[in-house]
């Protein structure tokens, strides 16, 4: 009995101890890892200018990164929280080599970004640019400098319209987000999808209309407006799909940033994920050129344009196009929706009006902006809450796409050292009380 009470008493120990040790690194990691001040290092950056700065990424661990020009801008990048990479290139020069690519005679299957990690300007050829062009553009990439990378692409660039299902017209699309003007109700979706009067059905043979196009930008933006026709025609909340009858709730709207991780729905691929890997990209589809737009991993396919970009209930990004598709992977870029509201004059359902100068997609991307709170966000095929065709292969379709528990909250590493230590004392007492009982018993026993 003794010797099990003493194995017993080393075990709780060890138990309580490890506990201790647990929660004491939970908190150290959590305090060291303590995310910058979102705000704090954009008020940084700006004063820093972009003759000093040349953007800002998210890393895998939430860790906001600046990429800075000299010693003293990595000093107040890292005063206020973030993390600073010197680089050869300021933001003012990616931005020079952007502006000659633009200025240079249009290549339509090109497109271009900043990438912020590698310090370069990327630009992107498909299979449909010829040998001539390619070489034009590469000796164009030579003048400018070697922070111009130049890259061919297996597919092609081309809008993510659908020929074989059409909602209006002879096109399908999907929708984006409600949003709303305080006196009517819309669909924000892509611009290409079809211009102002264009009629919008819920099904294929057009029985059954959904609205009509009211305002509509492209090329050059990429988005557009369809205004309900009838307030029985769709479910208008705002509730993101991720197939299986799930969906995520879109609580507000915010600018992407560099690194982050996305989610998008459209009515031909379903739910998939990826990456932000730039903004402010310029795309020449055969149609024209569109500028300000979102760079993305995510895949998508004809039929998935207009759909509704997203990451942790907020509205980023409305499909604009893009090359490959959800089986070989490809490179899909958005339309900003902060910029597409504020020029169309519309918030996101049930929130409130948006901050004034909430951006269009072309800053340097050294932070978000943050977003508005609201509700709201339809996709599929003018349906709201179904994503359509490809649910059940749509990668990531079981993850959760916004956090329940914050684990590297300090709190929670306090919240074990702390009981840890009552299981401590606790322990302590049982014990305690037991060898007292065993005590009186056998004296008891010994003296009758």
């Amino acid at each position: 009995m003794r010797h099990a009470r003493r194995k017993l008493r080393r075990l709780v120990r060890l138990a309580a101890a490890g506990g201790l040790v647990c929660g004491g690194l939970m908190v150290t990691d959590a305090v060291a890892g303590e995310p910058a001040d979102g705000q704090g290092v954009a008020d940084t950056v700006a004063r820093l200018g972009t003759s000093r700065t040349a953007g800002s990424w998210t890393t895998d661990d939430g860790r906001t990164v600046v990429a800075v020009t000299d010693a003293g801008a990595a000093e107040e990048v890292r005063a206020a929280g973030a993390d600073a990479r010197a680089v050869p290139h300021s933001m003012d020069r990616l931005r020079a080599a952007t502006e000659a690519l633009r200025a240079a005679p249009r290549v339509a299957g090109t497109a271009w970004a900043v990438d912020y990690a590698s310090n370069e300007v990327t630009v992107r050829a498909d299979s449909t640019v010829s040998a001539a062009d390619w070489s034009r553009m590469s000796r164009l990439a030579q003048r400018i400098g070697g922070h111009v990378r130049m890259e061919r692409t297996q597919g092609t660039f081309a809008t993510r319209v659908g020929g074989a299902s059409p909602i209006f017209g002879e096109r399908r699309c999907s929708a984006g987000f409600n949003v709303t003007d305080g006196t009517d109700t819309y669909i924000l979706t892509a611009g290409h999808c079809g211009p102002e009067g264009t009629s919008w059905f819920l099904d294929r043979q057009g029985a059954e209309l959904v609205g009509t196009t009211t305002d509509a930008a492209f090329p050059g933006k990429d988005y557009s407006l369809v205004r309900y026709e009838s307030a029985d025609t769709l479910d208008r909340t705002n509730v993101a799909s991720i197939g299986g009858g799930r969906g995520v709730r879109i609580v507000g709207a915010a600018e992407a940033v560099v690194g982050q991780r996305v989610f998008r729905s459209g009515s031909t691929t379903g739910f998939r994920s990826g990456e932000v890997t730039a903004v402010n990209a310029t795309v020449n589809y055969p149609e024209g050129t569109v500028t300000g737009l979102i760079e993305t991993t995510v895949c998508a396919e004809p039929g998935d344009s207009g759909g509704p970009l997203f990451s942790e209930g907020l509205a980023l990004g409305v499909t604009s196009g893009g090359d490959g598709d959800c089986a070989s992977g490809g490179t899909t870029y958005f339309q900003p929706v902060t910029g597409a509201m504020e020029a169309l004059g519309v918030d996101l359902t049930g929130g409130p009006p948006r901050p004034p100068g909430s951006g269009d997609g072309e800053g340097d991307g050294a932070e978000g902006a943050q977003g508005t709170q609201g509700t709201g966000g339809t996709e599929g095929a003018g349906a709201t809450g179904g994503a359509g065709a490809g649910d059940s292969g749509a990668a990531g379709g079981s993850r959760s796409v916004t956090s329940i528990v914050d684990v590297d909250d300090p709190r929670l590493g306090l919240g074990v050292i702390a009981v840890s230590l009552g299981v401590l004392v606790s322990a302590r007492w049982i014990v305690s009380v037991q060898e007292r009982r065993e005590y009186r018993s056998f004296h008891s026993a010994s003296w009758g």
